[in-house]
């Protein structure tokens, strides 16, 4: 499974497990579901973690929070899934970039997404 689709699983996934978001339809796993509050679920995992994650800001600490692998291997194989074309070498260019292409697909396939994680 692409590293996305492991981000999509984990988030879409918590929603559906709690009962999902008034309207919301199809299914994790890859499909799109829509009208799950990407924020709402992301701050509730959040609030169930010991360590504070800057996951509005930061690709490393949102994958952290998601219990998905943050090493830089992982965030190149992301960022070539997701059509980064500048150096693969974990700079702040790229991880920016990587979060706000995270917060941009999740929209894509039926996420809420606030405007200042846009």
């Amino acid at each position: 499974m692409s590293i996305f689709g492991k981000i999509m699983d984990a988030i879409f996934g918590k929603a559906k497990a709690e009962g999902g978001a008034p309207g919301t339809t199809g299914t994790a796993g890859g499909a799109a579901m829509s009208n799950v509050d990407v924020e709402k679920v992301v701050s509730g995992m959040a609030a169930q973690k010991k360590e504070k994650l800057d996951w509005r800001k930061s690709i490393v600490d949102l994958m952290k929070l998601l219990d998905l692998d943050s090493s830089l291997n992982s965030r190149k194989q992301l960022a070539q899934e997701l059509g980064y074309t500048g150096a693969l070498d974990g700079s702040a260019e790229m991880n920016i970039w990587l979060h706000k292409q995270v917060m941009a697909k999740l929209m894509e396939s039926g996420g809420t997404v606030p405007d200042d994680l846009k």
